[in-house]
């Protein structure tokens, strides 16, 4: 992982103590725990943000569905939820 920087942050007490329920669960440290979660949000809203950035950038080349295209993936999906 690499060098650590300390970080502080707030929690409301429910929140607080969940965390310290799951870390005696787990055996694991507030502080791993704190860290992991924080690790999978970044990783998961990076994700998001950049497709959505691609998906803007499609939009702005005018890369759309055709009518055609539309109409046969809506037929496709509705038979398939029968």
């Amino acid at each position: 992982m690499g060098s650590s920087k300390i970080l502080t942050l707030r929690l409301d007490q429910r929140d607080c103590n969940r965390l310290e329920k799951l870390s005696k669960a787990t055996k694991r440290s507030r502080s791993y725990l704190a860290a992991e979660a924080i690790r999978e949000y970044l990783t998961l809203n990076e994700w998001q943000v950049e497709e959505i950035r691609k998906a803007i950038a499609e939009a702005d080349r005018g890369e759309f569905a055709s009518d055609t295209e539309v109409k046969r993936m809506r037929k496709k999906w509705a038979t398939r939820a029968r």
